[in-house]
């Protein structure tokens, strides 16, 4: 779509009155609209199950409509392709962080709230900070969430969750998006996970040509040499592998389980959600290497993709791997895409499993 165009689109928007957009009704089936009276087609692209390049209809004042659903309780992201041109919605304030946004949220609530919903349990507090990253040469941004009561008792320390996102997204979108601190405050108040830190990096510590190729490298340096210290220097942590736990998902899940695994002198706890990982013959060649001493200093190695991931072939030629050198671990193969519903799902089984006594 030309500029002008996309001007006019966002003009139009504001004519005739405001558009609603998305509407979610207690049924839970949702309602998009767009006014774009000069489009010759507007199409959805919906994060949930059969949400790709869904037509939308145009009446004869221009509001471009689909009603889709009734949708499974969840955050979605979705946006508009008008015309060729991606669009997030005009109509809606809620966007998905990420370094170039592009995508629109749309909450369908549970009755009762699911685990990723906001619930009247004790809540813990996500802290923002900058720090001085010496590994690559520049501010970089921190999230850090500290669990129900953490301010009241000045002697209790916790155990920590290093939290990564993938590709694209930031250090806000766990906690944004994926409701990271509303699933663990949840499940601390049902009793079914301990108190712990959870700790979310900028995942993109190389941008531009060298990425690909560097990202992962110096993405470890930065988290080791500088946010690990800043996170023990400010926080009342264990400071002892045992008390220290590693996941991401996707681009995050290949730096998790890089990191981690590559690194047993510093996490016990080492997860992968799609973790977008290749040759882990190499890539975790430390681990592989004395599979007795891996063995002995894990306590959980856990994989999960989504039967319908392009990552899914990843997570199996990892497990093979792992499989072949003896080394335990948990692969959880589920239903699902390459999406954060499955996310926040494996976010929700994971927490649970780590940290627990006499492991």
């Amino acid at each position: 779509m030309a500029p002008f165009m996309l001007s006019l689109v966002l003009a139009l928007q504001g004519q005739q009155g405001p558009v609603v957009s998305p509407e979610v009704k207690a049924d839970r089936t949702v309602t998009f609209r767009l006014r774009a009276p000069k489009a010759a087609e507007v199409l959805l692209n919906g994060e949930w199950k059969g949400g790709g390049k869904l037509p939308m209809t145009k009446d004869d004042q221009g509001l471009w409509s689909l009603t889709v659903g009734p949708l499974e309780p969840d955050l979605y992201g979705y946006s508009y392709a008008v015309d060729g041109m991606t669009l997030t919605d005009p109509s809606n304030p809620v966007l998905k962080p990420m370094r170039s946004p592009r995508t629109s949220v749309v909450d369908v609530p549970g009755d009762p709230p699911r685990l990723h919903e906001y619930q009247e349990v004790p809540h813990g507090t996500v802290r923002l900070h900058e720090y001085a990253s010496k590994a690559l040469g520049r501010r970089r941004p921190l999230r850090v969430y500290t669990p129900p009561g953490y301010d009241r008792d000045p002697a209790a320390r916790y155990p920590v969750l290093y939290l990564f996102h993938g590709s694209g997204d930031t250090e806000a979108t766990w906690t944004s998006f994926g409701h990271a601190h509303l699933i663990a405050d949840n499940l601390l108040a049902q009793g079914k996970a301990r108190a712990m830190i959870l700790v979310m990096t900028d995942g993109h510590a190389v941008v531009g040509p060298e990425a690909r190729a560097r990202n992962v490298e110096m993405f470890g340096r930065d988290l080791l040499e500088d946010v690990l210290p800043f996170v023990e220097a400010n926080y009342r942590t264990r400071a002892d592998r045992e008390s220290r736990a590693i996941v991401g998902l996707s681009m995050g899940g290949g730096q998790s389980l890089t990191v981690g695994l590559n690194h047993l002198e510093l996490f016990a706890w080492v997860g992968g959600f799609s973790a977008a990982i290749n040759n882990p013959e190499v890539t975790v060649a430390s681990a592989l290497a004395d599979p007795a001493a891996t063995n002995s200093k894990l306590k959980l190695l856990w994989i999960a993709c989504g039967k319908d991931d392009g990552l899914v072939k990843n997570a199996q030629a990892l497990s093979e791997v792992l499989t072949r050198r003896e080394i335990r671990h948990e692969l959880r193969i589920t239903d699902g895409n390459h999406s954060w519903p499955v996310w926040r799902g494996y976010l929700g089984d994971f927490l649970p499993r780590l940290f627990a006594e006499g492991k």
